[in-house]
């Protein structure tokens, strides 16, 4: 499986972009991608994941900004981020792993596979 980010950029405080992540292989359908960054001198964060079934999770500090949904048919997973903060500014990585059922979704330990990251950058 190999992952492709894609969608970061330059952007203004308050202002939105959309993060792409293609997978290659046949086990999308079933997989659970989430979105984690990593800001310099900081540790990787979970942003957002969403299972097989398309139940969604968050985490506390992109919670009503941020929005995770997957296309199947494209074996794409998009992250839509809005009402962007200067705090939100990291490389901005996608994961996937193929179980069915992954008992935590939070944990970057849980995937085997990483995209190559893509960094967002919010102008103050």
């Amino acid at each position: 499986v190999q992952l492709q980010a894609s969608g970061g950029g330059l952007v203004q405080a308050g202002g939105s972009l959309r993060l792409s992540c293609v997978a290659s292989g046949r086990t999308f359908r079933q997989s659970t991608i989430a979105w984690f960054r990593q800001a310099p001198g900081k540790e990787r964060e979970f942003v957002a994941g969403i299972r097989y079934n398309g139940h969604t999770y968050y985490g506390d500090s992109v919670k009503g900004r941020f929005f995770i949904s997957r296309d199947n048919a494209q074996n794409t997973v998009y992250l839509q981020m809005n009402s962007l903060k200067p705090e939100d500014t990291a490389v901005y990585y996608c994961a996937l792993d193929e179980r069915l059922i992954l008992s935590s979704v939070r944990q970057a330990g849980e995937y085997d596979y990483w995209g190559q990251g893509t960094q967002v950058t919010v102008s103050s």
